[in-house]
């Protein structure tokens, strides 16, 4: 069976946010900054340099390179812990205060289902750092995460085949999105109100 192409972990996080934002990254390659990118990479700015730490017997590894075969997942862990009694212990870092956003979940539960795969080992849980606040917050890696992420890989690879963008939402999410000016929400928004309002002016009355 032909190993599908590979998806990046961060592409999950994206489709949970807002579909046409990971499509116009994932699939048109655009990519813009603002504020709140230039602080999430403030955030990385340790974790992206490759590297490790122990200590009292945690082994700690920063940008480590995970994959998964059988979901066609590939990206790296801002740090993975692995600790004395074997378990082991993903954490991504987000910038802003801490509280619960899915989409930074999924990407987290992402990562433990590639650690999985390629340790043999069940993962439970583990944290997301919000960079802002200096606080984890820890995440359970349930069966309903688990599906999630699955469900969500789907969704993406069938997303890059049709090679379509999905509508834009137009709503709070799009004044933090780095994207806004390129994907014009509200401009495509309004202009796909009146095409329903004309289909709706010309339609055969009974």
């Amino acid at each position: 069976m032909p190993t599908p192409d590979l998806i990046m972990l961060s592409a999950l996080q994206h489709w949970s946010y807002c579909p046409r934002q990971c499509a116009l990254i994932h699939l048109e390659q655009a990519f813009d900054d603002n504020v709140h990118t230039m602080r999430g990479n403030a955030a990385h700015e340790r974790v992206d340099e490759a590297g490790f730490e122990t200590f009292e017997g945690v082994r700690s590894e920063r940008a480590l390179p995970v994959w998964s075969d059988r979901l066609g997942l590939i990206g790296k862990c801002d740090v993975v812990e692995f600790h004395p009694d074997g378990r082991i212990y993903p954490v991504e870092y987000k910038h802003g205060q801490k509280r619960v956003k899915t989409h930074d979940d999924i990407q987290l539960v992402a990562q433990a289902l590639c650690l999985e795969e390629m340790t043999g080992k069940v993962i439970t849980h583990g944290a997301i750092y919000h960079h802002g606040s200096r606080r984890r917050r820890e995440v359970a890696i349930t069966p309903a995460l688990r599906r999630l992420v699955e469900d969500t890989v789907a969704a993406i690879r069938a997303m890059l085949a049709s090679g379509k963008l999905p509508p834009p939402a137009d709503d709070a999410r799009c004044k933090e999105c780095s994207l806004n000016d390129i994907c014009q929400p509200h401009a495509l928004g309004e202009r796909g109100k009146l095409q329903r309002l004309q289909a709706g002016l010309f339609s055969e009355v009974d």
